[in-house]
């Protein structure tokens, strides 16, 4: 197996996880927040009637997504992949890359949080055709864009060390695998979902 590494220029160590998850001043999200957004996200898809049974945090961090699922899908399996090693040896987490990440089966929800911004032009293409091959329901990812950094995110909360890509440059590789319903929320363009022609974007 390959040597994983971290980011270019920082490791993903205790400091930076101090600063972006846990110290209340610096923090850009907090439990309260991934409950919010998660009660959001399972809202939408039980509406769809999404059965989810099988769900991947690829880069899930801290696992603040962990006891979301366990609230809203009690016997659904979670499994956490995390790049840092630090997060890995602490937590329990698997120690692996939304780029090539394998595994056995296919997810029903796939959760990619702030990741993708972190990777090269070529690893983030892979990670998203990776996520393709991995998501068989609905997709949740949030990532930094050159727009986002411009004029919606707070500077003082966010790590501009990143790759900041265009929504336009998201757009055009998530099409090939997914559907954007909004907020977020992408399906992928296997599942078995009837979608009215408002609640689905190209």
């Amino acid at each position: 197996m390959k040597k994983l590494k971290d980011k270019s220029g920082a490791q993903f160590d205790a400091d930076y996880y101090a600063r972006y998850y846990e110290d209340q001043r610096t923090r850009v999200a907090s439990s309260s927040d991934i409950a919010r957004l998660g009660r959001f996200v399972s809202g939408y898809a039980d509406y769809l009637g999404v059965k989810i049974k099988r769900v991947l945090d690829a880069g899930c961090g801290l696992g603040l997504w962990q006891d979301v699922i366990a609230t809203h899908y009690p016997s659904a399996r979670y499994v956490g992949i995390e790049l840092s090693e630090h997060l890995c040896e602490t937590r329990g987490f698997t120690r692996a890359s939304v780029v090539d990440y394998r595994d056995r089966g296919r997810f029903d929800l796939v959760i990619c949080q702030g990741v993708l911004q972190y990777l090269t032009d070529a690893e983030a293409k892979r990670a998203i055709k990776n996520l393709g091959q991995l998501c068989r329901g609905l997709l949740y990812l949030e990532v930094l864009t050159a727009e986002d950094w411009k004029s919606a995110c707070d500077r003082r909360f966010s790590d501009g060390a990143v790759h900041r890509r265009s929504a336009a440059w998201y757009k055009k590789e998530l099409a090939r695998e997914f559907q954007a319903l909004g907020g977020g929320v992408f399906a992928h363009r296997d599942a078995d979902l009837v979608l009215y022609a408002l609640e689905a974007f190209e």
